[in-house]
């Protein structure tokens, strides 16, 4: 094996590398977008169920 030889086996070894690190950062990526959607979704879950509470308080109120 000569040094060419080496250096193709060295920049095989490099691309599977930066392709497994492409494949992770999309699955971080995703995985954050679901946290995000989760949390979303709660928070305006208990946003709507905060702002009904406040309308009914008002209408009993002004009765």
């Amino acid at each position: 094996m000569d040094q060419k030889d080496l250096n193709k086996v060295e920049a095989q070894k490099n691309k599977k590398q930066k392709g497994a690190s492409l494949v992770e950062y999309a699955l971080l990526v995703a995985l954050i977008a679901v946290i995000c959607i989760v949390a979303v979704k709660a928070i305006g879950q208990k946003a709507s169920a905060t702002f009904s509470n406040v309308a009914t308080q008002l209408g009993s109120a002004s009765n």
